[in-house]
C-alpha cells in the first residue's frame, strides 16, 4: 500500500529504511469513489493526501454556479487544500476526486510532526511548496497574454495529463476558455 510513497521518498533522497517506515506509518489508506468531496468550501483542511491511484482537483464555484478548476494532482503526488491546511481557516474551495482514488492520508498533526522531526521530509515539503508556487505563477502570468491556442499548447507542454485524463469541461475551466473552444483546438492539433 505504501510502495509508490516509498519510491517517491527514495527519489527525494530518503534512503534510511527506518525513516521511510516512520513516514509511511503516519499515512492511512483511503479508497474513495469518483466525484467525492474531500474538502468542502466551508471546511478547514485537516489532512494531506498522497495519491496512489486516481486524480484529484481543487476548484471553486462562482455566484452563477460555474466551476473554475485551480489545480489537478495525479498518482505519485501530494495534494491538499493548502491555504486552509496551513492557516486553519475555511478552505473557500473544494477538493474532489475526479476518478476512483486510492489515497494515503496523513493528519495535519502528524504531517507537521514529520516536518519538525525528519529534516529530509521538511525538505520534501519545501520542494512541494516551491513547485506548486512555480506552476501557479507560470499559469497565472503565462496565461495573461495567451490566446486559447497558446493556453492549450502550454498545457500540452507542461501538463499533458490534463488533456489525456480530465474532461474538456474541467480543463477548459482551468484554462479559462469554453469547452467548445477547447474541443475545436484539440481536434486541430
Amino acid at each position: 500500500m505504501h510502495h509508490l510513497l516509498t519510491s517517491f521518498l527514495r527519489s527525494k533522497g530518503i534512503h534510511d529504511d527506518k525513516i521511510i517506515e516512520l513516514v509511511c506509518n503516519c499515512f492511512t489508506l483511503k479508497e474513495i469513489k469518483s466525484k467525492s468531496i474531500l474538502v468542502d468550501y466551508t471546511a478547514i483542511a485537516d489532512a494531506y493526501y498522497f495519491i496512489n491511484k486516481g486524480a484529484v482537483r481543487i476548484f471553486t464555484i462562482n455566484s452563477e454556479g460555474a466551476e473554475s478548476s485551480r489545480y489537478f494532482a495525479f498518482e505519485g503526488n501530494f495534494v491538499a487544500a493548502l491555504p486552509s491546511f496551513i492557516d486553519q481557516k475555511p478552505a473557500e474551495e473544494y477538493m474532489q476526486t475526479i476518478e476512483k482514488c486510492e489515497l494515503l492520508k496523513i493528519s495535519r498533526t502528524n504531517f507537521y510532526k514529520l516536518v519538525e522531526t525528519v529534516p529530509t521530509f521538511a525538505k520534501i515539503y519545501t520542494e512541494i511548496l516551491e513547485l506548486g508556487f512555480i506552476i501557479a505563477q507560470k499559469r497565472i502570468y503565462g496565461f495573461q497574454g495567451f490566446d486559447a491556442l497558446e493556453k492549450v499548447q502550454w498545457t500540452i507542454k507542461n501538463q499533458p495529463q490534463l488533456l489525456l485524463r480530465i474532461s474538456n469541461k474541467m480543463v477548459a475551466s482551468y484554462l479559462g476558455i469554453s469547452p467548445s473552444t477547447l474541443s475545436r483546438i484539440k481536434s486541430k492539433l
